[in-house]
């Protein structure tokens, strides 16, 4: 129907209307169906239907027109198609004419470049350089900073650091990666005094204070004190300054995401507790503010540090059957610590009696709450019960360290240590303690803060040939970073695998070379001279490297 147009829906009324043929398609239709000619096909002579309809919209007088248009494009079509038959050939032959014109003097020549970096090219680069480092304008790389001082602070920061000494040692490195990366000005930490450790100590008291300003200087800014002038704006009250309730190893994007944008606003910001809020996963910038920190700004206090380095001469005075070498036993068998790991020793009931009390002032309600089932049996399987003072002994004389070993025990008051650390003893009878090696005149300044009680254990351990742990924890993570630090990674270290010992000490008919050669050689028998070398070698494990190998 003329006028109506096409819907992909349909028309209302019935079948729908085809849409209109454009004229350029009928007609190559066309001359497709009839050849030449007039090609023009009525109905009743055997046209179609829609040929018919074709001739109803071109148009009697358009007919021919069409016809022409339609020949002279295919026409040119076919021209095109030889056009790009011989294309390549006159490519070809352009090409070969250009080259004949041109001389052969001045024909390019092509010349293979080096690899970079495959030439020695150090001189020409320093003849390059000379002037601008003469000029001395390179910045000092030695502190990772430029001389001319740190951008304007975004604010201050303030942490409460809990825990014990390492705990809070995590709390600070932590804290000044932080205050570095998010340029806030940091101030000295105050520890959170614990109902465990109850140790009032301040920063100063086990730090040098002095030291860690002036290590960081070019780092971080570090302050003693929040200024006055911001101070009044809370009040001159902590309490009334925003707390960052910050979770457990969060990322140091979450500090630039949502703590600096606080820290701007408020230009003093609290976050309390604070040990562990930084994940180990940080980028080269953070864990170089951590590494600093750690191994160079947080350098004991004078009397800490003074009287450690006494107890190290001792030690080696006393370790002169093995050249003043000695080694380090850190020995985790204190009552809260027996008490957490839910264990079953030899006490009987007054053991469990007094574990329970244990637990109940240390964790109220954390091991009783209902449904919670313990399986003592299970733990010691898993290489998760502390090692008693006698299994230290059984693992160090089966190493092969023999009666001669000058040993240097670091440890808090060890549980029913008159019972404990008589087979130690028997078996070490070189073995010290701070408390041995100093006198109590000495050792009165520390005796009732456990934190600086734990510094000494440090100092003298981190100057030890060998160390040994036997429960893991900060302390011994902490020490054995520093001794690699110290020492260019040479530092010997030994981590007993407690599952296996669990195993061997189940056997009371093991004799002590098969001992021996289970622990170190991972349970593979080795030759004879190895197990008989360990009881005659007074430094047994200098020979240990040599039997394993």
């Amino acid at each position: 129907m003329p006028g109506q147009t096409y819907s992909r829906l349909g028309s209302l009324g019935g079948a729908p209307s085809p849409p209109p043929v454009p004229p350029a398609v009928a007609a190559v239709a066309s001359l497709q169906r009839g050849g030449g000619g007039s090609g023009r096909r009525t109905p009743g002579k055997g046209g179609s239907a829609s040929a018919s309809a074709a001739a109803g919209w071109t148009g009697v007088g358009c007919g021919c027109a069409a016809r022409r248009a339609a020949r002279a494009v295919l026409a040119a079509l076919h021209r095109r198609q030889a056009v790009f038959l011989f294309a390549p050939l006159l490519y070809v032959a352009a090409m070969l004419l250009y080259m004949g014109s041109i001389p052969l003097d001045v024909v390019p020549r092509i010349v293979a470049r080096p690899a970079p970096g495959s030439v020695y090219r150090s001189p020409q680069l320093y003849a390059r350089l000379r002037a601008d480092m003469d000029a001395d304008n390179s910045t000092d790389a030695v502190s990772g900073s430029s001389f001319a001082g740190l951008p304007e602070s975004n604010g201050y920061i303030y942490i409460e650091a809990n825990g014990g000494l390492n705990q809070q040692r995590t709390s600070i490195c932590n804290a000044v990666a932080i205050a570095g990366f998010l340029n806030a000005t940091l101030v000295i930490p105050n520890f959170h005094f614990h109902s465990i450790w109850r140790d009032p100590s301040t920063f100063s008291d086990i730090y040098d204070e002095a030291h860690f300003v002036k290590r960081l200087q070019n780092d971080v800014r570090v302050v003693e004190k929040v200024p006055d002038f911001i101070m009044e704006r809370f009040g001159h009250n902590l309490s009334n300054v925003f707390n960052f309730k910050i979770k457990a190893w969060s990322p140091i994007q979450y500090y630039k995401d949502a703590v600096l944008p606080k820290l701007i606003e408020e230009r003093l910001i609290r976050i309390s507790p604070f040990a562990n809020r930084l994940s180990f996963d940080a980028p080269p910038v953070v864990q170089r503010l951590r590494c600093l920190a750690n191994f160079e700004a947080l350098k004991f206090s004078n009397p800490i540090a003074t009287l450690s380095e006494t107890l190290v001469s001792r030690m080696k005075e006393k370790s002169t059957a093995s050249n003043g070498k000695y080694i380090a036993v850190h020995l985790r068998f204190e009552e809260d610590m027996v008490a957490f790991s839910c264990c079953v020793y030899d006490g009987g009931d007054e053991e469990k009696k007094e574990m329970n009390a244990a637990r109940e002032i240390g964790w109220r309600g954390k091991f009783t709450k209902r449904g919670r089932v313990i399986r003592p049996g299970v733990i010691r399987m898993n290489g998760k019960c502390p090692l008693t003072p006698l299994e230290v002994g059984l693992m160090l004389r089966g190493m092969g360290f023999s009666n001669n070993t000058a040993i240097f025990l670091a440890s808090g008051k060890i549980y029913r240590a008159e019972k404990n650390m008589v087979p130690l003893l028997e078996m070490f009878p070189l073995l010290q303690t701070k408390e041995t090696l100093a006198s109590a005149e000495e050792l009165a300044p520390f005796k009732d803060f456990s934190s600086r009680m734990a510094a000494i254990d440090y100092s003298v351990c981190v100057h030890s040939d060998a160390f040994v742990t036997t429960q893991g924890g900060n302390f011994p993570h902490f020490l054995m970073g520093h001794r690699r630090y110290l020492y260019a990674g040479h530092s010997r270290t030994i981590k007993p695998d407690k599952r296996k010992l669990a195993i061997l000490f189940d056997n009371p008919r093991i004799g002590i070379l098969f001992l021996g050669r289970r622990i170190v050689h991972g349970g593979t028998p080795n030759k004879a001279r190895c197990a008989q070398a360990y009881p005659n070698d007074a430094f047994g494990y200098a020979r240990l490297h040599e039997c394993a190998a």
